[in-house]
């Protein structure tokens, strides 16, 4: 990853988790009302950012790329979509780490950067 993609990377990350929580509360009220359209714009515009970073080699579904406006998803389908792309995510960050001294930085253009982040949410130990 280049400096520029950790930056989009971060706010993507960051509006991905906001959309799972805001969407998994009102699943779990709802989880059979559709999204509606003001919002299903918003989650297709973070979903894009997140195919950009992503690539072919950590995208989720490579035949998805976001939810038709003509056909509203539900609040469960968006849910779990969701989860899978920030899964995806975090796969990517966490093989774009390395620890040095107890603390985790970003690797940027192959070198490990002063970028610090926090610790891959699924550490795996050698």
């Amino acid at each position: 990853m280049n400096a520029n993609e950790v930056d989009l990377f971060e706010k993507n990350y960051a509006q991905m988790q906001a959309l799972f929580d805001e969407i998994s509360n009102l699943s779990k009220k709802s989880p059979n009302d559709a999204v509606n359209k003001f919002k299903l714009n918003f989650i297709n515009r973070v979903l894009n950012e997140a195919n950009t970073l992503l690539k072919e080699k950590y995208t989720p579904f490579p035949d998805f790329t976001g939810f038709e406006e003509d056909e509203l998803p539900t609040n469960s389908d968006v849910t779990m979509i969701l989860l899978q792309y920030i899964n995806c995510l975090e796969k990517l960050r966490s093989d774009n780490l390395a620890t040095y001294g107890g603390t985790w930085y970003w690797v940027i253009d192959g070198q490990r950067s002063d970028n610090r982040t926090g610790l891959p949410k699924k550490l795996r130990l050698k």
